[in-house]
């Protein structure tokens, strides 16, 4: 027998038979169920008490299982459904995956066959949210849109750099809808630099996800110039723009082109540069250069 009892079952059907058989079951496997008679009745016990799953009758009066699951997960997005259906057609099956289900059992309801269906998709569940988790945990900034923009799923850290990117703002996420739509539909995907005042944020585009699009939150990269080489280094301004196009892997003849100077006065800055960072070779010279660009 499964010792383990937090793992908490909503069994959702119209059928006092049903609910009976399941709830022995279950219980018998060490789960903690849950009944409920309708659809209302069902999210009515979920807003007090979250399941780790439930299984759902298709075909209930009034508030049907489809109606109800996706209320259900909209209240819960990550928590799987599984309908129970004596529907033999395909259209009612591929009704109970729109809706938001996972899976489904055919009644006559086999016992041994709904506690392993529970038990795959409690462990597929507790993977998901482990690899949330994580991403949460390394402070990864990613979230997945729709090809339309629209948000799926985002990590809390997203949610938090969103509303500092736009403060006093209801509602973000739809202004930035059609900005990442549009970017999405150029089907270039370089890093979409978000406007912002006070703000160098960039969009990444990580990867296709099933039909979602996975996207990250960075920093855009702020390119150094010869002037933050200058503010670094006991070097006049010509000599960092000569050091800056060194540290590019630029010769002496393509520096003095793009400086408009002398190769010969090239060399006199570079020279000058050698002195001063007391450094004997172009090598030197330009590590030194790379670890402030780069700093």
């Amino acid at each position: 027998m499964n010792s383990k009892i937090n793992n908490v079952v909503l069994v959702v059907d119209d059928s006092p038979e049903s609910l009976g058989m399941l709830n022995v079951a279950l219980n018998t496997a060490g789960y903690t169920a849950l009944v409920a008679l309708n659809g209302v009745q069902a999210l009515s016990i979920a807003e007090k008490v979250e399941p780790d799953i439930v299984l759902m009758d298709a075909i209930m009066p009034e508030l049907d299982g489809f109606e109800t699951c996706k209320r259900f997960k909209h209240l819960f997005p990550s928590v799987p459904v599984i309908f129970m259906t004596g529907l033999t057609d395909s259209e009612d099956v591929v009704k109970g995956f729109e809706a938001g289900g996972v899976d489904y059992v055919t009644k006559p309801i086999s016992t041994d066959e709904v506690l392993a269906r529970i038990k795959a998709h409690l462990n597929t569940a507790k993977l998901a949210l482990s690899a949330q988790s994580a991403l949460d945990h390394a402070g990864k900034n990613v979230f997945c849109v729709d090809n339309q923009g629209q948000l799926a799923w985002a990590t809390p850290h997203v949610y938090q750099l969103i509303e500092e990117i736009m403060p006093n703002q209801d509602s973000p996420w739809l202004q930035l809808e059609p900005v990442i739509k549009n970017w999405l539909a150029t089907g270039e995907l370089t890093p979409l630099s978000l406007d912002k005042p006070q703000t160098a944020v960039q969009i990444l585009y990580e990867r296709k996800q099933d039909e979602l699009h996975l996207l990250r939150l960075a920093k855009a990269s702020v390119q150094k110039t010869a002037k933050d080489l200058q503010n670094a280094l006991p070097i006049t301004k010509r000599e960092a723009e000569v050091l800056y196009w060194l540290s590019q892997a630029k010769t002496n003849w393509e520096i003095s082109q793009i400086l408009e100077m002398s190769p010969r006065t090239a060399n006199k800055h570079l020279e000058m540069v050698f002195k001063k960072l007391e450094v004997d070779n172009r090598t030197a010279a330009a590590a030194i250069a790379i670890r402030v660009l780069e700093g």
